[in-house]
């Protein structure tokens, strides 16, 4: 916990207070439905928490904006994203339903009024938004695929609307057919060694008719 004060000190007490309810609800939730790794657990702040909030780092939503986050699994990156930008509307989904109860149920107990979870492929979504964001579910031209009709024309921020991924390694051969993507080095933003590979990718997409 003293790793997300650290490196977002201005947090209200109601932030905080949900922030460190994370720890007991993840550790109850996933002795009962396994959505987190068992070696991941005991770090949960900084492999799960502290990874989702790097695209906070990179991004300041501005109020009433929408994100999709495709493949959340347990909650990431969208539960914490929930818990800073509350006045920004989160829309969590997975295809697999054990995941998608858990993330319903942590949300109730945490009061997350921003956030919608439902089990459904990225596919068969409904709608437009201003910003998808994902931790490493597939390779960027498959994920691409799957949203590149699901973005708002109308832009707020100063990044451009479209994909904010979290990813590791190195992503040339992966990006070699998005020569507008921006990769941000989480290593920039935050010291544990944990985030030495991890990036978060911006890509524009541009609005479909």
């Amino acid at each position: 916990m003293e790793e997300i004060i650290k490196y977002f000190p201005n947090l209200s007490e109601n932030q905080l207070l949900r922030f460190k309810k994370l720890e007991e609800l993840y550790h109850d939730w996933n002795a009962k439905i396994n959505v987190i790794s068992r070696k991941d657990i005991d770090e949960l702040y900084i492999k799960h928490v502290l990874h989702s909030l790097g695209i906070a780092k990179v991004m300041e939503f501005q109020p009433k904006t929408t994100v999709l986050d495709v493949g959340t699994g347990g909650g990431f990156p969208g539960i914490p994203l929930a818990i800073l930008f509350p006045e920004t509307r989160f829309y969590l989904i997975d295809v697999i339903a054990k995941k998608i109860k858990v993330v319903n149920e942590v949300a109730i107990a945490l009061g997350l009024e921003n956030v919608k979870a439902e089990q459904i492929r990225a596919e068969n979504v409904k709608g437009d938004f201003d910003f998808i964001v994902s931790r490493a579910v597939t390779n960027m031209p498959d994920f691409v695929s799957w949203i590149n009709d699901k973005i708002k024309k109308q832009q707020k921020h100063e990044l451009k609307n479209g994909v904010l991924y979290l990813k590791g390694g190195d992503l040339t051969e992966e990006l070699k057919d998005f020569p507008k993507a921006t990769q941000y080095n989480l290593s920039d933003y935050f010291s544990e060694d944990f985030f030495e590979t991890k990036k978060v990718v911006h890509l524009p997409i541009k609005y479909r008719v």
